[in-house]
């Protein structure tokens, strides 16, 4: 059964990079020259490569990989969103995405995955995401930020963690980005959460554990925020984050009761 699954998660992998060169090709070949010569249909064209893309991969993760990914929140793709998650994996990148339905979020982003690899980092730039350096920013990046906020005319994704979790748990927050967007505008703030990935967020233990992935993602509340400014907020983001953690422990013990639920019920006495 152990080598069924490796076989399983290596074929899926192996799938998932043929869809991304093939992907890559036809977005350095067509894509961008269209994007390039056709301004006013740029987005168009971004956008349904992005979502042809994220469909192919689901797509492979759940009918080869058996990987169970619910991604049920809907998110309206508009500016003024701001959606902050978890993080568990990078399939996170792929849920994210597919709950912007009608068209595709912006990632705030580590610099080492903007530059660089093959790949992923021309999908990352094609789609507008913010590079970062998390924990060392100075003020002229967070005043650059801050601008991309009040810019910004797709929904921004941010996992405020920074990191992916060994365990899947709600990890402190790095709170420049997070500051940095709050102050720029008026916000409307999906927090999100999700629990499931932490098994396959390694290469080894993606290959290992696909078929295990059971994904659940939901959706912590829709808050409002007013952009105060940075002496106004922290009362928000605790309240934010305090949501994300209850959530992910209600998520849990829902998970536990389920599978500590006698199979086929009990005997009448």
């Amino acid at each position: 059964m152990t080598l069924l699954r490796q076989l399983i998660g290596g074929v899926s992998l192996a799938l998932v990079a043929v869809t991304y060169v093939a992907g890559d090709v036809w977005g350095r070949l067509v894509v961008q020259p269209v994007g390039r010569f056709f301004p006013e249909r740029k987005e168009a064209v971004v956008s349904r490569h992005v979502r042809g893309m994220r469909s192919a991969t689901l797509w492979i993760l759940r009918n080869i990989g058996r990987a169970r990914i619910d991604t049920a929140p809907r998110i309206p793709c508009r500016s003024g969103v701001l959606i902050v998650m978890n993080h568990q994996s990078l399939i996170d990148i792929l849920v994210a995405s597919e709950m912007v339905a009608d068209g595709y979020p912006r990632y705030v982003t580590h610099y080492r995955y903007a530059t660089g690899i093959p790949l992923i980092s021309h999908m990352i730039r094609m789609m507008g995401s913010i590079p970062v350096y998390p924990g060392q920013m100075g003020k002229e990046q967070l005043e650059h930020l801050a601008e991309t906020g009040r810019t910004a005319e797709h929904p921004i994704v941010l996992y405020p963690e920074g990191h992916r979790t060994k365990d899947g748990e709600i990890r402190p927050w790095k709170r420049g980005a997070l500051d940095a967007f709050l102050s720029a505008r008026d916000w409307t703030v999906h927090v999100v959460v999700l629990d499931g990935l932490w098994q396959a967020a390694r290469i080894p233990d993606f290959v290992g554990n696909l078929t295990r992935v059971r994904c659940r993602v939901e959706s912590a509340g829709v808050f409002e925020y007013d952009g105060r400014g940075r002496a106004s907020h922290d009362e928000f983001v605790e309240r934010i984050r305090a949501a994300m953690c209850d959530k992910l422990s209600e998520m849990r013990r829902a998970s536990r009761d389920m599978s500590e639920r006698p199979r086929g019920g009990t005997r009448a006495a």
